[in-house]
């Protein structure tokens, strides 16, 4: 028999080397949070990382700091607690709630739109499953990338009944289940349906059944005139500083993406989801099956690869951006591993990295520190003494600073479409030929040289682009669609300039939304809302077609032989606008 001192020398043994090891863990835990703030801060002072970070792992939190500004007009700091826009990373709550509903029998995954959506149109109502909506491959258009949409819609309320039919019922771009696109419409109507299914608001449901039982107090649906203690502002970096985001009315996103919270209630979010608090375990797998294009409901799953050996490691995360923020959170299952990144002034091209180098660290593995980026350095040079001064700057830093500035090729990538968003065309066409110069056998710098020479009217230095882009890479099927485009693109006819004036007015596209037509020096002209002006070119009387993009105008008459209507066809689309004027 094993003596009693035996058993107590044991005992202590193992006592020793559990406070060992449990010392040991702290320490790493330490380490690990010490690499992460000087990555964060470094981001921050290079003035890509503006919000609040959090990073767990066994569970447990061993990082959350704020870093920037939460208000700038009062100079107030951001924190764990500040509340934050959450954008896409609503879908994950919404398709939570979908799935508690599927639990207690009061929806179906392969229920359709129509069974629960009385007023909806039958046509497509009939083909779209809830299994759809959540996984992107409804069809259906996706709200926000509608012509204009941004500049004369998202500023306007809407109540969910009239929005469902104005701006998510259009349409199909394909056949349910064939595709996915992502759609922020799919989501808009499954918040419509939550609300049918339950006779409560999507807000009310998300308080009730997810955010009250885990106690996520700073979590709820954004509203502007409501009082939000702790509310970030949101802002857009400028060449010239930062200034407010654009205003949105919070009932545009709605189920899609009207959430704030904080990196703190994302950890109890993400605590509950691993201890089957919000869903059964039937519905976390279902809810984390990849369908198309890895994404499940609500989530994208996939692996990523850290350092130079490229280990595998199986992440569940999602993005989100909406004016003035961008989020990421990324969840390690299997390791009980989490990073959650809240940023408040719009620089969602830096999260990606950021949370990179803290997954890299959580795996012990190389990572990359951030430069300073020589595109936004360039973007005001070209603003204040013009694009060539900018490439000059450009091979200036490449030889002398190479190791403090970014000059990756997305860099240079990222400028050129800026110059485009800022109709400064021509000049985004020299820093895309720069950007050919500096990595002659990348493809994507190719495409954005075709696209810019597209929107320039250069029809055959666009084609010979796309199709230098598609030798290098033949699976760019975006170089493929803009290549047909032109080629197939109608002939111009010889029409009698004078009918020109009887086209003439505006036409209604969606409410705020107008296509104006006038007739100058013998070309028919046509201008969107808050777009540049573009000539229309005749293939008959009544059809013509455009050369900066691919699409075409008919004109219709009623009975009187008047021009009542035209109908805009594009990307698929046939899009009726009523002559108001």
């Amino acid at each position: 028999m094993q003596s009693q001192i035996g058993i107590n020398r044991f005992t202590r043994l193992i006592l020793v080397l559990i406070s060992v090891f449990a010392f040991q863990s702290q320490v790493f835990a330490q380490n690990k949070a010490r690499q992460i703030d000087e990555l964060v801060s470094l981001y921050n002072k290079y003035d890509q990382f503006n919000g609040a970070a959090l990073v767990a792992e066994n569970g447990k939190v061993i990082y959350k700091k704020g870093f920037g500004l939460a208000n700038m007009e009062w100079n107030i700091a951001n924190e764990p607690d500040t509340r934050f826009r959450l954008g896409s990373i609503t879908k994950q709550f919404t398709a939570a709630l979908v799935l508690q509903l599927v639990e207690q029998g009061k929806l179906k995954l392969d229920g359709r739109v129509s069974d629960y959506l009385d007023g909806y149109r039958k046509d497509i109502g009939a083909k779209i499953t809830i299994h759809h909506l959540l996984t992107h491959t409804s069809g259906l258009p996706n709200y926000t990338a509608l012509p204009g949409f941004s500049e004369t819609v998202s500023r306007n309320p809407y109540a969910v009944d009239d929005f469902v039919k104005k701006y998510a019922s259009g349409d199909l771009e394909f056949e349910p289940g064939a595709k996915f696109n992502y759609s922020n419409s799919g989501y808009f109507l499954l918040g419509a349906i939550i609300e049918k299914a339950t006779g409560k608001s999507y807000e009310q449901v998300l308080k009730e059944s997810i955010l009250d039982p885990i106690g996520m107090k700073n979590t709820g649906y954004d509203h502007y005139d409501t009082i939000i203690a702790k509310r970030a502002a949101g802002y857009m970096k400028t060449p010239n500083g930062y200034r407010n985001a654009a205003y949105l009315d919070m009932t545009i996103p709605y189920a899609a993406g009207s959430l704030y919270s904080t990196v703190e209630d994302l950890f109890l979010w993400d605590q509950a989801l691993n201890d089957n608090k919000v869903l059964s375990a039937k519905s976390k797998e279902l809810m984390f099956k990849p369908n198309l294009e890895d994404y499940g409901y609500g989530f994208v799953i996939r692996n990523t690869s850290l350092g130079p050996n490229k280990l595998a490691v199986p992440i569940i995360q999602h993005n989100g951006g909406i004016n003035g923020f961008n989020t990421i959170i990324i969840r390690f299952v299997r390791d009980k591993r989490l990073i959650v990144l809240l940023n408040n002034a719009s620089q969602g091209r830096y999260l990606d990295r950021l949370s990179d180098g803290i997954s890299n660290i959580l795996y012990d593995q190389p990572f990359e520190s951030p430069k300073r980026s020589i595109a936004e350095l360039m973007l005001k040079t070209a603003g204040d003494n013009g694009v060539a001064a900018a490439i000059k700057q450009y091979r200036e830093l490449k030889t002398g600073k190479a190791t403090e500035y970014d000059f990756s090729e997305p860099e240079l990538n990222t400028l050129g479409y800026q110059l485009l968003q800022m109709k400064k065309v021509a000049d985004a066409i020299e820093i895309f030929k720069l950007n050919v110069e500096a990595y002659p056998q990348a493809f994507n710098p190719y495409d954005s040289l075709g696209e810019a020479y597209m929107v320039h009217g250069d029809k055959e230095l666009a084609i010979a682009n796309y199709k230098r882009s598609l030798e290098l890479n033949p699976q760019n099927s975006g170089a493929t669609r803009a290549i047909a485009s032109m080629t197939n693109a109608p002939t111009g006819a010889k029409v009698d300039p004078e009918i020109y004036e009887a086209f003439a007015g505006d036409y209604e596209l969606m409410p705020n939304f107008i296509l104006t037509v006038t007739s100058e020096s013998g070309k028919l002209m046509a201008q969107a809302t808050g777009q540049p002006k573009a000539e229309l070119f005749p293939t008959s009387e009544t059809e013509y077609f455009l050369k900066i993009v691919d699409a075409k105008v008919t004109f219709v008459k009623n009975e009187q032989g008047q021009v009542s209507q035209l109908i805009l066809h594009q990307n698929g689309r046939n899009m009726p606008a009523k002559k108001i004027r």
